[in-house]
């Protein structure tokens, strides 16, 4: 491409570093870059409804794609509104290219209704962040910005686009950048983990990160079956392979008192990709810290290290020749009758497609959905890493964009849907194979258990109805026939068996409102 703008130059330079999908919102100041995506044919532009769903989709996307994709937002309000689900990303370590239009450079004195602080917002991410200060750099800022999405472990990289810098001429494209590889860990770091299996008392490895994959897991079960380690997964783990013929693992728990029960007698605490784990919340009277006391905390690796690599080194030197115990087949039967919270979770693990990619919001309504699914043909997991709700919906379209060969099952709680409920609307337009379970209990069911593990006192009906989702009902089947989607409602076991299994015979999106009993 020959006499380029800045726009131009910034697409072309993001697909030759491999960035090939772009989610956007865009405004104004982003005109010249929306005309531009026309003479960049190989990135595919999609679009959502509102940037918690662009950030949300990027976030996804790159969870399977393994790169980035780019987000386009507009302003300062725009990445405002996308910020939640970035916090997920940047828990969830993972790669996006967060470009943010902005005013024209000399339009700034003026201050203009959507002028703001970008960078100040960008500062709280913690991640890589430039303001592109020319035409003819602009390109360059992008390869820069991909570079830096893919450090390791992963981040957040913001570029902001000033309008004037877009529509420029004398765009320049720019080679890729050579992404750094993963750090191994030390040999110190082996022997001391291997010194920490091998001493008295109880050794509990923790994983996180590529740890929770396949690799990491059959390296973790060979360690656990030759030195009796417990095996734990962090709470909330980016992307979890599971299913037959893995090792099966349990998460360590969201409460505070089930995972303090789970580390309970711990005397060695290896962290593999994971960091020591605290308290979601404080709560009057008990520790933020839920390592057990006393306990030796040991890191192997980082979650930014090859984590994968580290723990076959640790098998190889505790358990050689041991194989990994795997998971067998074992689905739970098609139950039947009125759904509850633990006979919907049989029905998706009775049904469950192979391959599947399950996005995981399903919140309190979900605890039964680990055990139906242990022994369900191999899927991966996607979790809610940074605990802002409304992740759900989005990061199942960008799966679904990364992965168009595999099913995607969003798993998603009532409340959470309504967040990014227009990600829908995205999922009809692009034809994304997503089959939405949404669970409607009518409620934010688990602050109603927090009203009383916090210890609020006083609690009465104005307290009761602040975490009530009814009066009036939602109705799940309307909105989502509403934004394109076609849907059903299931109140019985054999209702949701039979529109699961039609939803998934079919392309295209689905959802599903499965109809669950209020909490008591």
């Amino acid at each position: 491409m020959t006499d380029m703008n800045g726009a131009q130059s910034l697409i072309q330079s993001l697909v030759d570093s491999g960035v090939e999908v772009c989610f956007g919102n865009p405004g104004t100041s982003e005109m010249h870059f929306v005309a531009a995506l026309d003479s960049v044919p190989r990135m595919r532009a999609v679009l959502g409804l509102f940037e918690g769903a662009v950030t949300g989709a990027a976030d996804g996307y790159a969870r399977i794609a393994g790169k980035p994709a780019a987000t386009l937002l507009h302003l300062g309000p725009g990445m405002a509104n996308g910020l939640a689900n970035l916090h997920n990303a940047r828990r969830a370590h993972t790669p996006i290219v967060n470009i943010v239009g902005d005013h024209a450079t000399y339009h700034h004195g003026f201050d203009a209704p959507l002028e703001s602080n970008i960078d100040a917002l960008t500062e709280w991410l913690e991640g890589w962040s430039r303001r592109s200060e020319s035409t003819a750099t602009v390109g360059s800022d992008a390869a820069d910005a991909v570079a830096a999405s893919m450090d390791s472990p992963g981040r957040i990289a913001t570029l902001v686009l000033p309008a004037d810098v877009s529509w420029g001429e004398g765009g320049v494209l720019a080679e890729p950048r050579d992404i750094p590889p993963r750090a191994e860990a030390s040999a110190a770091q082996i022997d001391s983990v291997v010194g920490a299996l091998n001493a008295e008392g109880r050794a509990t490895l923790l994983l996180g990160g590529a740890a929770c994959s396949e690799a990491g897991l059959r390296a973790a079960s060979r360690i656990a079956v030759a030195t009796g380690a417990q095996i734990l997964v962090e709470t909330f783990p980016a992307r979890l392979q599971r299913g037959a013929g893995l090792p099966s693992f349990e998460r360590l728990g969201y409460f505070a008192e089930h995972a303090t029960e789970q580390l309970r007698g711990t005397t060695q605490l290896v962290l593999a990709g994971a960091v020591s784990p605290v308290s979601f919340f404080a709560y009057p009277g008990k520790p933020s810290d839920l390592a057990p006391e006393g306990a030796a905390v040991t890191t192997l690796a980082s979650v930014g290290d090859d984590v994968a690599g580290a723990l076959e080194a640790v098998a190889e030197l505790v358990a050689p020749g041991v194989e990994p115990v795997l998971q067998e087949v074992n689905r739970p039967a098609l139950p039947s009758g009125p759904l509850d919270v633990r006979n919907w979770a049989d029905v998706i693990g009775a049904l469950l497609p192979g391959d599947a990619i399950i996005s995981d919001e399903a919140a309190t309504s979900g605890w039964a959905i680990p055990i139906a699914l242990a022994g369900a043909p191999r899927h991966d997991v996607l979790t809610l890493t940074g605990g802002a709700i409304g992740q759900g919906i989005p990061v199942a379209t960008g799966a679904a964009v990364a992965a168009p060969e595999r099913p995607v099952i969003n798993l998603e709680a009532d409340g959470s849907a309504m967040y990014t409920i227009t990600a829908l609307w995205t999922q009809a337009r692009e034809q994304l194979n997503v089959t939405t379970i949404l669970l409607n209990n009518r409620a934010y069911a688990i602050l109603r258990g927090e009203l009383q593990r916090v210890g609020a006192e006083g609690a009465g009906v104005v307290a009761q109805s602040m975490l009530d989702l009814s009066s009036p009902n939602m109705d799940y089947v309307k909105i989502s026939e509403g934004l394109g989607v076609p849907a059903s409602r299931a109140s019985t076991a054999e209702e949701l068996a039979e529109q699961f299994a039609a939803a998934l015979a079919e392309p295209g999106p689905h959802l599903i409102e499965v109809m669950l009993p209020p909490p008591s």
